[in-house]
């Protein structure tokens, strides 16, 4: 296997040691989580070119794999992260981008997918993550991969109008349409309350996109966030629009969301960052 360990930089990571798999142990270094008292606890993951962008947002490149340089240790961070949540939420615009993919360990790292699944195994998770899906607006294909596959289980969050326009479509038995209550905005708090009814408590990864991350930021409910920088510099100018990981929420400063540094790793010229939120950082100024 040709995958190099990260380089630890700088820990400070409080909670409770997960058991990681030799293999991942050797990969990562220690991995640990704070207590969180029944309730969701959220972590998001993203990967950001140096200054700061999240997608080139042009056809036949707008995934990950081209702000990363398709680097394999972001990779198996992505399946590390994904292999201990219990749900996995993305906007529906991800989804139409990569609409063979499903959100599983495995399917981004299949080198470590054993490895992966035994620490699954050992944290009492015994289905894969449920894939959950946002639309407002319902446009959402039912013949992506996720939906006809059967692998994961799959929630659509909607609003009243999306739920109209999916019941056009075949709704797969894999697949639970939600409709929220309310004026057809979707909030955070409307997607932690749907999810956690169905994955009470549970471990709830965010991978975007940045405007999902604007409302979970607004709302004060993400509480880490890991970043991977790749040694990039995309650019922008008028032709295209290239967003950063946040979007839909205009927070500095007065609303500024200020973040404690809990370790830096190194994979040759990547950075992988891992910061956490408190409520305390988050009013600070």
């Amino acid at each position: 296997m040709d995958i190099a360990p990260l380089e630890t930089l700088y820990q400070a990571t409080p909670g409770n040691e997960l058991p990681l798999p030799p293999e991942l142990a050797a990969f990562y270094g220690r991995l640990s989580f704070p207590l969180h008292a029944g309730r969701p606890y959220v972590f998001a993951n993203f990967v950001s070119t140096l200054d700061g962008v999240i997608t080139l947002n042009i056809p036949g490149h707008m995934g990950g794999g081209d702000i990363s340089g398709f680097n394999k240790q972001d990779r198996v961070v992505m399946g590390l992260l994904r292999s201990i949540a219990d749900a996995i939420i993305v906007g529906a615009g991800t989804l139409r981008v990569e609409p063979r993919h499903i959100w599983t360990a495995s399917q981004v790292a299949p080198d470590f997918a054993t490895a992966y699944q035994q620490l699954r195994a050992s944290l009492g998770k015994v289905e894969p993550p449920l894939n959950v899906f946002v639309t407002a607006s319902g446009d959402i294909d039912f013949q992506a991969r996720a939906f006809q596959s059967g692998e994961v289980p799959v929630l659509v969050i909607t609003s009243s109008r999306g739920a109209e326009r999916l019941r056009e479509q075949h709704v797969p038995p894999s697949v639970q349409v939600v409709p929220v209550p309310g004026n057809n905005r979707i909030t955070a708090q409307d997607i932690l309350e749907t999810v956690n009814a169905i994955r009470p408590g549970g471990m709830i990864l965010l991978e975007g996109g940045a405007q999902l991350m604007g409302s979970f930021f607004e709302q004060q409910l993400l509480d880490e966030l890991f970043l991977t920088f790749a040694p990039q510099v995309a650019g922008r100018d008028e032709s295209v629009e290239r967003p950063g990981f946040v979007s839909g929420a205009l927070l500095a400063p007065e609303h500024s969301r200020w973040a404690t540094l809990v370790s830096v790793k190194r994979g040759e010229s990547h950075l992988f960052l891992r910061y956490s939120f408190t409520t305390e950082q988050q009013s600070a100024v």
